[in-house]
């Protein structure tokens, strides 16, 4: 070997050292400590779950999913520590509490940014985020109808005629939403869709079960009452045939499934469709702080959905739980905030109080 060929290997080698102690390094966002928090309103009763992610650099970040007593937090602990938070885009979407792994992770980029989420995700695409509430609040002015259960298929003029009070009672200059909750055959969505389509609903929601393609062709093809779909899917593909079938005008993927990541996805399939988004949301006070971020980092967003519980002593706890109180809107909208990620801070005495048994 000539004595220039050993000058040059010894001169990469020179040059390599550095960058591979560099990449020794640990990373500050590498995920160190991974908390699962089931907490529980205490009138509703109902539950949902807030995930504490901790890094190397001691951010921390926080999200919120579904409730479900069989998760094990050890399989998540095991797949995600060590693994940085910006990461985040791999997230399987079997990945247990992946939804609030997600917001999270993005909660911890946001802090270690010293900017909102929305800005990370390339936003804002607006400064207020329209909202509405179930049940019916004043300070969102949006009213929700859930249409009666029907006692058998293949209602008549009677049912009918019901749907129609419910929905003459609401004020002419307050819009409102009918929510069909899934239970109505085709053949019942489509004539619901007719008796009120001279009301303007802002959409129908779940009219009947999205499942079957050929029986939603019934309802979207005699009615120009926007429908709405999203309630129980957890496969984007699904999102996808409804809008390759025309058979969809307002997407609503759960942010508690989805995550913010996830829904931003499913937007992106809508977006060249011209389908805006409203997405779903029946969980606690981090998931809406996660979907205000969300708002603001989407074009095709449409309004939002905050499930404000009917006792005080339940919004109260949600207050308690996050400051400040993101879910106070004004004249039927949210604050979109500047503070750095999800713009909250949680008290994790409070956290442990409402702890779910």
């Amino acid at each position: 070997m000539s004595h220039l060929t050993l000058q040059r290997r010894a001169r990469l080698r020179a040059g390599f050292v550095p960058q591979v102690a560099a990449a020794a390094r640990p990373d500050p966002l590498g995920i160190t400590e991974i908390r699962l928090f089931p907490v529980r309103e205490p009138v509703s009763g109902i539950r949902y779950s807030l995930l504490k992610v901790t890094t190397r650099s001691g951010v921390t970040g926080w999200g919120e999913c579904g409730y479900d007593p069989n998760w094990d937090v050890k399989a998540l602990q095991s797949s995600w520590i060590g693994r940085p938070a910006n990461a985040y885009a791999t997230i399987a979407p079997s990945t247990p509490c992946g939804a609030a792994l997600d917001m999270a992770s993005l909660d911890i980029l946001g802090k270690t940014a010293k900017a909102p989420v929305y800005r990370i995700l390339g936003g804002p695409t607006r400064t207020k985020v329209r909202a509405y509430s179930s049940p019916y609040s004043r300070q969102f002015p949006v009213a929700v109808i859930d249409v009666p259960t029907p006692e058998s298929r293949n209602q008549g003029k009677a049912y009918q005629n019901r749907i129609a009070d419910l929905v003459n009672a609401v004020p002419a200059d307050v819009d409102f939403v009918l929510a069909g909750n899934g239970r109505l055959s085709p053949g019942d969505a489509a004539s619901v869709a007719a008796t009120v389509e001279a009301k303007h609903p802002l959409w129908f929601d779940e009219p009947c079960s999205p499942s079957n393609i050929e029986a939603l062709r019934k309802v979207s093809g005699e009615t120009v009452v926007p429908l709405g779909f999203g309630s129980g899917i957890e496969d984007p593909g699904v999102f996808q045939t409804l809008l390759r079938e025309g058979l969809v005008d307002l997407v609503r993927p759960d942010i508690g499934i989805f995550g913010i990541s996830g829904v931003r996805r499913v937007a992106a399939l809508a977006e060249p469709y011209y389908v805006a988004v409203a997405p779903r949301h029946s969980g606690g006070p981090i998931g809406t702080a996660a979907a205000i971020q969300l708002a603001a980092s989407m074009p095709n967003f449409f309004i939002q959905h905050v499930p404000l519980p009917a006792d005080e002593r339940d919004r109260a706890m949600r207050r308690e739980i996050v400051s400040p109180a993101l879910e106070n809107g004004k004249s039927g909208f949210l604050e979109v905030t500047n503070s750095p990620g999800l713009g909250i801070t949680v008290n994790e005495a409070a956290v442990e109080k409402y702890h779910a048994s």
